[in-house]
């Protein structure tokens, strides 16, 4: 859903407008001097309508989520990323 509204009100109530765009995914065309000057919208719908992602990108996300890597912490990535690096790191020399 679009809404206009006058550049006063976007700059006294900005954050209940954020909370609009990306709770709600609504939008907001902001005027000035009775002109549309900008639109505020979630970065979601941004990406959804202005900037989709390739298919490739699509495909990786639809695999992760299947395989359930989308509910991976920063924390589990890091432990993931440590195990691998022990895994590959060789042995000093002279140590078994």
């Amino acid at each position: 859903m679009n809404r206009r509204i006058d550049a006063h009100v976007a700059r006294t109530q900005f954050g209940q407008i954020m909370d609009l765009a990306s709770k709600n995914n609504e939008r907001f065309i902001v005027d000035r001097r009775g002109e549309p000057a900008v639109v505020i919208m979630s970065v979601q719908d941004f990406i959804r309508t202005a900037a989709p992602p390739p298919d490739w990108l699509q495909k990786a996300w639809g695999g992760a989520k299947r395989r359930g890597l989308d509910a991976l912490t920063p924390a589990d990535i890091d432990a993931e990323i440590a195990l691998h690096r022990h895994k590959k790191k060789p042995a000093a020399p002279g140590v078994e």
